[in-house]
């Protein structure tokens, strides 16, 4: 969709301040915790664009609070399982062996979209080391959530994940479905039998660059709305309302990671219904 027709579907312009006023509608606090999975396209037409966007939340959630995005790169992996685009099999060592160092100053996200882009950016913002699926982070917790980031089973128990989950912290989806919902990747992990696999990324290892081979499960974010879906359905754990133009879905990740982790093993031990 062109700009002009953004601002032809907009009907007044988006601002900092009601944005900010529909976060709070949706019931975002001063002092949450909240992850955030976004699409700025579904605001409708925003003055001042995602940094706007950022500034909204931080108004809302204040200092005392913490706002969390996934930061993924996903290009810091190995070529040879890059399929979106696919390279020859010929460039895969090249690759390998030119691919800079992840450092998490100046790693650019990929496919995360603008909001989470920009706040990766903003001072006082915090990012993780895992060189494919870094989280950005600002507030309270920031430091607690981002430390320790595990190379290995990178979205399991040493992931900021995990203590999003223990610090009982929300998620927001605003614009986007549960497909987007990084938070049950955890229960991926905590449910029986995830099938392994080997991941690899460039890392600094003692100031130098070095390519770094690690194990991990084969995660599957395609039955995510499934998994939404029914927690929707079976229970009261979702709060919806609108900001800007968007639906937006507010849930405690703990509710929805234990959920999800519930739903996983019915669906393993049971795989024909």
């Amino acid at each position: 969709m062109s700009e002009s027709e953004v601002i032809s579907s907009t009907p007044a312009p988006r601002t900092r301040t009601s944005l900010a006023a529909d976060l709070r509608q949706c019931g975002l606090r001063a002092g949450m915790a909240v992850a955030l999975h976004s699409s700025l396209s579904s605001l409708g037409w925003v003055s001042g664009g995602p940094v706007a966007v950022v500034q909204a939340l931080m108004d809302v959630l204040t200092p005392e609070g913490t706002l969390v995005m996934p930061a993924h790169s996903g290009d810091y992996s190995d070529p040879a399982k890059w399929t979106n685009p696919p390279v020859p099999e010929s460039w895969v060592q090249a690759v390998r062996d030119s691919m800079p160092a992840y450092d998490p100053c100046y790693t650019p996200t990929r496919g995360m979209g603008q909001i989470p882009e920009t706040f990766r950016n903003f001072p006082g913002v915090l990012r993780s080391s895992h060189p494919a699926v870094s989280f950005a982070a600002w507030g309270k917790y920031a430091s607690v959530i981002t430390a320790n980031h595990s190379l290995e089973y990178c979205l399991g128990e040493n992931s900021p994940l995990a203590r999003l989950y223990d610090l009982n912290a929300w998620v927001l989806l605003v614009g986007v479905g549960y497909d987007r919902n990084t938070a049950l990747h955890l229960a991926e992990y905590r449910a029986v039998n995830p099938a392994p696999t080997i991941e690899g990324a460039p890392v600094f290892e003692d100031g130098r660059r070095v390519w770094k081979n690690y194990p991990d499960i084969e995660a599957n974010s395609d039955i995510f709305p499934e998994i939404g879906a029914d927690m929707e359905w079976e229970s009261n754990r979702v709060l919806f309302g609108e900001v800007g133009s968007a639906q937006a879905r507010l849930f405690r990740i703990r509710e929805a990671v234990d959920f999800a982790v519930a739903w996983l093993d019915r669906q393993r031990a049971n795989p024909q219904t």
